[in-house]
């Protein structure tokens, strides 16, 4: 199995670099993890509707781009669906078992993802309601699937 992430916008913060590459890292003996940076559109002070709408398009079509036909994708959405760390173990486990050989995440920018993406993805993931920076958001979800790793093993990681 191989775990994509596909991101909106470039990370800059040394902090959050050090600990995405920290946890990429020790994933390494469980997964393959491939992040995919794409440029964020600038989006205007007082942007309108119209002007959100066309961004968000432009940022789906880089990331439709970078999804394979065979991906399974999990869209990080503040509507999708919240679950435990061990539940989430679980659904990777399941998708392992059931021959999903890709499994692509994606986080979008400042406006969030275009409906596009949301419709493609096989699954829809919230952290919860709380709104966090799309940058530290890697480092929450990278931290996640080690854990779900972590939990599959058995290890006491994530007590």
């Amino acid at each position: 199995m191989k775990i994509k992430i596909i991101c909106v916008g470039k990370l800059k913060e040394k902090y959050l670099k050090d600990g995405i590459a920290e946890y990429v890292k020790r994933m390494g003996r469980f997964t393959k993890c491939e992040i995919i940076e794409l440029p964020d559109e600038k989006t205007p002070d007082q942007a309108s509707p119209a002007e959100n709408n066309n961004i968000l398009a432009k940022e789906g079509d880089k990331i439709l781009a970078k999804i394979g036909d065979r991906d399974y994708v999990i869209a990080l959405a503040i509507e999708g669906k919240q679950s435990s760390s061990e539940d989430f173990a679980n659904q990777m486990s399941k998708l392992t078992l059931a021959g999903s050989s890709t499994i692509t995440f994606i986080i979008g920018g400042s406006l969030g993802l275009d409906a596009r993406v949301k419709k493609r993805a096989s699954h829809l993931m919230s952290f919860g309601l709380l709104t966090l920076p799309h940058q530290l958001m890697r480092l929450v979800l990278v931290e996640q699937i080690y854990r779900a790793f972590m939990i599959q093993q058995g290890s006491p990681y994530h007590k």
